[in-house]
């Protein structure tokens, strides 16, 4: 049987993008879509939002409707709306895939709470080749640990966070395999007179612009030398992807906080 789910945000880039991977997916059935309360796209049909024929589920600003039925929610929305989508899934024992980044404060520490009372996957990158780039990277940071660490990313113009939440998870991967802490090494940001660079740095650079879907390269510079890890995505459907994938699978899950990693792992 397909799997019920409904989708958050879904006049976002990525809500639309959820909406006609599910459409396309026989093994998943749309039963909700939610839109801002007051939305323009309130009350229109999902299939018709994304270009394909009519799916028979309308966009809807009420949660408690469009959460009805579904065996899984799917939010990329931002962290504070985020938080709702997750609290009233939970309220309903529904298991949350969240893809939403820039969390702050006790955001994080809200969403783990609730990840207690029912399965939450939670991944700042749904692309598989993502994880791949995560797994080389810490190896390559523990294989070569005298080499200095800069990363590098750029995102499309619209981006509201920084530096990504890939690009924390990916220093993070270098930091863990150097067991230091990413908050007393990590350079985010350098602008004058600031010296050499010391020993053991881990930099992280944003850049921002155009329609740029996600890139990220981390380089080791050793002396006469250095490594290159890129990963560059050309369209969110390598997001679609792996969120969807993450859907099918924590579909009866026991409650907690699950990574991508998980889900590959099975």
């Amino acid at each position: 049987m397909s799997v019920r789910v409904a989708v958050t945000g879904a006049a976002g880039r990525m809500g639309r993008g959820l909406i006609a991977g599910v459409l396309s997916d026989p093994a998943l059935d749309l039963s909700g879509a939610t839109v801002r309360p007051g939305s323009p796209h309130d009350g229109h049909d999902a299939g018709r939002l994304v270009g394909l024929e009519s799916a028979g589920v309308d966009l809807c600003g009420d949660r408690t409707q469009a959460f009805e039925g579904a065996q899984v929610i799917v939010a990329f929305t931002p962290p504070h709306v985020c938080l709702v989508d997750v609290r009233d899934a939970v309220a309903r024992g529904i298991p949350v895939v969240v893809g939403s980044t820039g969390w702050e404060g006790d955001e994080r520490a809200r969403l783990d709470a609730l990840a207690e009372r029912a399965a939450v996957v939670l991944a700042p990158n749904f692309s598989v080749g993502v994880w791949v780039l995560a797994d080389l990277v810490a190896r390559a940071g523990a294989l070569l640990p005298d080499f200095d660490a800069e990363l590098v990313e750029l995102h499309h113009r619209h981006k509201v966070d920084a530096p990504s939440g890939t690009a924390l998870m990916l220093a993070e991967a270098v930091a863990g395999a150097r067991d230091v802490d990413l908050d007393s090494v990590g350079v985010f940001e350098r602008r004058g007179a600031v010296g050499p660079r010391p020993g053991g740095g881990i930099g992280v650079q944003s850049l921002r612009g155009g329609d740029a879907t996600g890139e990220h390269t981390v380089m080791l510079l050793g002396e006469g030398e250095r490594v290159e890890l890129t990963h560059r995505t050309s369209s969110r459907a390598a997001f679609v992807s792996g969120a969807l994938r993450s859907a099918k699978w924590v579909v009866g899950r026991p409650a907690g906080l699950y990574s991508l990693g998980d889900v590959l792992g099975g």
